[in-house]
């Protein structure tokens, strides 16, 4: 099929300009301008006025499966990262049991293949049961199919550990997500530690707890040159860290979650703690989000990563403290991050390169790009479409956003994945393209 007329935004290979897009079987074949005159016979879909755009890369979701299908399953989870323009979406390990052998590996792999609409890339637990005391099948899990490593939902605690994590995933080329948090300054904490935080009544999690484990991995990163990624950077203060990093050569990355660059504390105490606003690491103060935001356009951190953590009610509708911490950010993701940039005058190329080929980079696989003989994963925007989300029409499980009620302006129209769509939106343009997933209700 041709794409015909749309704005072809493809960071990778700094391409912005209007013209089509030629999909034959599962790779582009060329995108260039009136493709429709050469080949008459394609099927044509009308994006004018749209957005063509390479499927989005996640390398932080929760898929939940296996364990905890009552919060979500790879086949929720994977239609709601299509309903939000991903093709490829990298699992955290923190399932039950843990992803932390290679048979629990296959099983994701197999199950994702089976009923997943967009890739499913796993990633290994650094350690055995996320417990930071002893090595996971490391070897195993990469012939299996893992990407990456992390104990993310903890952190690798002990600094011996991970050494010994850094070295032995350099054997393998796997990068190491790191959850910095100081489990003994945040333990007991539900939200950000200020002034805003004890008028709420509630034990606060000060910016330290993250950024003292960041200096740490840093340090360990520069004795062993090895690479390292932070996960959800939240703080200011870990960003002057990483800024200085950078600056010494040391092969640190990290990432930044869209309601970490949308929301504070400040939106936290206006919603009369609700709960959808409870996260880990939590909301912080408007300084910080102002220096993630810096940090985002200065090019300090590399990616934006949903840490889509998706929730039953249950696990929610409790008293703050107790209430489980994530945000069901899928389906939300690129029309936060693009308002972001368009209020800090970050450029949409911008934006996308954190949002495909450099999340791709750092996980070491060839997605994100839109350049003919690439893997046709695509997605189809329209940039001025304004709509308020509701909860109960996500495709995730999870209905736990913060967002719920909010006007957005942006839309996913269309997602390609392998060259089928995989998604269309229920207001599609095209009324002869019937939405090609179940619906979810």
């Amino acid at each position: 099929m041709i794409l015909k007329g749309g704005r072809v935004l493809d960071p990778a290979t700094k391409t912005d300009g209007v013209m089509d897009v030629l999909i034959s079987g599962d790779k582009i074949k060329e995108t260039a301008p009136e493709l429709c005159n050469r080949f008459p016979d394609e099927e044509l879909i009308d994006c004018t006025g749209l957005w063509i755009l390479p499927g989005l890369v996640d390398m932080h979701t929760h898929l939940r499966e296996p364990g905890y299908e009552y919060k979500e399953t790879i086949k929720t989870g994977t239609q709601a990262a299509a309903a939000g323009g991903f093709t490829t979406i990298a699992c955290m390990a923190n399932t039950l049991p843990v992803n932390d052998t290679a048979a629990v590996t296959r099983y994701i792999r197999e199950k994702a293949e089976r009923e997943g609409v967009v890739e499913v890339l796993p990633i290994g637990a650094a350690t055995r049961g996320l417990k930071g005391e002893q090595l996971a099948e490391i070897g195993f899990m990469k012939e299996a199919g893992i990407v990456a490593l992390s104990d993310d939902g903890f952190p690798i605690r002990d600094a011996e550990i991970l050494r010994l994590t850094l070295e032995y995933a350099s054997c393998f080329h796997l990068p190491v997500i790191d959850h910095c948090e100081d489990l003994t300054v945040s333990k007991g904490g539900a939200v950000h530690e200020c002034a805003m935080g004890t008028r709420m009544g509630l034990r606060g999690i000060p910016c330290i707890s993250e950024s003292v484990v960041v200096a740490r991995d840093i340090q360990v990163a520069q004795w062993l040159q090895t690479p390292i990624h932070i996960a959800h950077v939240s703080c200011r203060s870990s960003i002057e860290l990483i800024r200085w990093a950078k600056g010494q050569g040391i092969p640190v990355t990290c990432e930044v979650t869209p309601h970490h660059l949308a929301l504070t504390v400040d939106d936290l105490y206006q919603s009369a703690y609700d709960t959808r606003f409870k996260v880990n690491p939590p909301l912080r103060e408007a300084q910080d989000l102002k220096a993630l935001i810096l940090a985002l356009r200065e090019g300090i951190i590399d990616c934006i990563a949903t840490d889509h953590a998706p929730h039953d009610t249950q696990s929610k509708m409790v008293e703050f403290e107790y209430a489980a911490n994530g945000i069901s950010g899928l389906e939300t993701a690129l029309p936060i991050a693009l308002e972001v940039g368009r209020e800090a005058g970050i450029s949409p190329s911008t934006i996308l390169s954190r949002m495909t080929v450099e999340p791709a980079r750092i996980l070491g696989v060839e997605r994100g790009r839109l350049a003919p003989g690439m893997v046709a994963n695509l997605a189809v925007f329209d940039p001025l479409e304004s709509w308020t989300v509701d909860p109960q029409r996500l495709f995730s499980k999870g209905k736990n956003t913060p967002f719920a009620g909010k006007s957005l302006i942006g839309r996913v129209k269309m997602t390609v994945f392998q060259g089928e769509t995989v998604f269309i939106d229920r207001n599609n343009p095209w009324e002869k393209m019937p939405f090609c997933g179940e619906e979810p209700f």
